[in-house]
């Protein structure tokens, strides 16, 4: 009998963090607002108002974060202070043996406002020290050139993405990092999980959906002037950094039919190419022919400019990457009653299913699915940038965290992985979600935990920062020296 194939002998384990969720020193060496800036956290309200800011941001919001004087609580600004502490975070990384780190860039250290022609020169070489603490471990820095945290001054004085403009402005961005880290660098993410502008349009594209005359056209047409500022990029990224791998990145909340009704099927279908077609673009170089039927459902009238087809065409991505958390079901008829509350996009509960504490459907075997899926669609490499799964971890009299869910949790969704590279998939490399405690990006909070590595901070910012290995921390440890065999 023909031997499994198993996880490839290079491939990359590691795992992933955003700049506004870990870095903090929000004002710190020149640092500019951003987007991630203006989040608050309220303990006194519940779950459903925190992800409300995250889906709906308000005029009156942004006004407040610009307000040096404001008393809110801005958890982002403080992150778990990796901007202080990476070395000692970069060790612990290289203490479980990771091959890769991926992470992004904050684009308001490079540029505080994103429109600036020199870029501040203390940002650089803060990604200069990261970089270099980490190829001095052995691992491999996969870096996301913006992960929700485009600069707050884009959005107030240029409306965010719907203006061509900011295709200058990110493209100048992009060539002034690869330029500076050619030599640190070689796989480069675009745009984070850009298929989300059509959930949270302010988080992905900058744009404020309170009163907004026309939510639908300026999301797609803000997604059009990012297709084209991601192709630059990509074609920038080949002639700076000849060896180099720059790929696009989706967040594959996989749909089933609710039921085998076609109505159902047909809606799953739909819900799907929503999602599908910002990969499609970024894979394929053009609009699929279904984008034609949907922009005219949505209303929307995309304008292109002479010269985009062609970019898009000429400058395809290398690789695709993705984050998986969950599965939903998509019904043509079920009411709001049925639907997961916890789900960052709604859907029906699936009956076979297990949650997570916030509501999230776990769904192991659905990454296999998913993972055949976008390699028979794109033949491509494939690279899972973000896996977990979060929880309200608890220390113990002793100093231990016993995360035992968390290792069930990654050790089956590995385990799929590993199903999926034996069906022929080329699965290159693998970022668990996040692997030192973080801000939440969705609630704002610190108490809903991903980490290997707990850090002592609350919702409010209470707490020494210090840093304690979870049960999962050895666990990942072992994963990753068995080169995935030991789970």
């Amino acid at each position: 009998m023909e031997q499994a194939k198993g996880f490839p002998k290079d491939f990359l384990w590691g795992g992933a963090a955003a700049a506004m969720q870990i870095e903090g020193a929000y004002n710190v060496d020149g640092r500019g607002l951003s987007i991630s800036d203006v989040f608050t956290f309220d303990p006194t309200l519940d779950k459903k108002h925190w992800l409300d800011q995250w889906h709906m941001m308000t005029h009156a919001q942004i006004k407040e974060a610009l307000d040096p004087n404001s008393t809110q609580n801005y958890p982002k600004r403080r992150g778990n202070d990796f901007y202080h502490r990476y070395e000692e975070d970069i060790n612990l990384m290289a203490e479980m043996g990771f091959k890769c780190f991926r992470t992004s860039i904050s684009w308001t250290r490079i540029f505080p406002n994103g429109d600036e022609t020199e870029p501040n020169e203390k940002g650089l070489q803060f990604y200069d020290k990261v970089f270099d603490a980490l190829l001095a471990k052995g691992i491999e820095p996969v870096i996301s050139l913006t992960h929700y945290d485009m600069p707050l001054y884009l959005v107030t004085e240029y409306g965010g993405w719907k203006n061509r403009k900011l295709i200058e402005f990110f493209v100048h961005f992009a060539k002034t990092v690869f330029t500076r880290y050619k030599d640190k660098v070689k796989y480069w993410i675009t745009f984070n999980e850009m298929n989300c502008v059509k959930h949270h349009p302010f988080v992905s594209a900058g744009i404020i959906e309170e009163n907004h005359p026309n939510l639908e056209q300026d999301k797609y047409q803000s997604a059009h002037h990012q297709f084209i500022a991601s192709a630059l990029a990509v074609k920038a990224c080949h002639e700076i950094i000849p060896n180099s791998q720059i790929g696009s990145m989706i967040s594959y909340l996989l749909l089933y039919p609710n039921t085998c009704n076609p109505d159902d099927v047909l809606e799953c279908q739909k819900e799907e190419r929503v999602s599908f077609f910002f990969s499609d673009v970024q894979a394929r170089g053009y609009y699929p022919s279904y984008t034609a039927r949907m922009f005219k459902e949505k209303g929307v009238v995309l304008h292109k400019e002479p010269g985009d087809d062609e970019i898009l065409r000429d400058n395809l991505v290398d690789f695709i990457s993705l984050s998986y958390y969950m599965s939903n079901n998509a019904s043509a008829t079920a009411d709001q009653h049925a639907k997961a509350s916890g789900n960052l996009i709604g859907g029906v509960k699936n009956p076979y299913l297990e949650q997570s504490e916030w509501g999230w459907q776990i769904d192991p075997k659905g990454l296999r699915y998913a993972l055949n899926y976008l390699y028979d669609r794109y033949q491509k490499p494939l690279f899972i940038a973000e896996n977990g799964v979060g929880a309200t971890d608890q220390m113990n009299p002793d100093g231990t965290i016993n995360d035992d869910y968390r290792i069930d949790y990654l050790k089956k969704h590995i385990e799929q992985m590993r199903e999926a590279i034996e069906d022929g998939v080329d699965l290159f490399g693998y970022t668990a979600w996040g692997p030192i405690d973080m801000i939440s990006a969705s609630t704002s909070q610190a108490s809903k935990r991903y980490g290997f590595v707990y850090v002592d901070q609350d919702d409010l910012g209470n707490g020494t920062l210090n840093r304690y290995k979870k049960k999962s921390f050895d666990w990942y440890k072992k994963v990753i020296e068995s080169g995935g065999e030991v789970l």
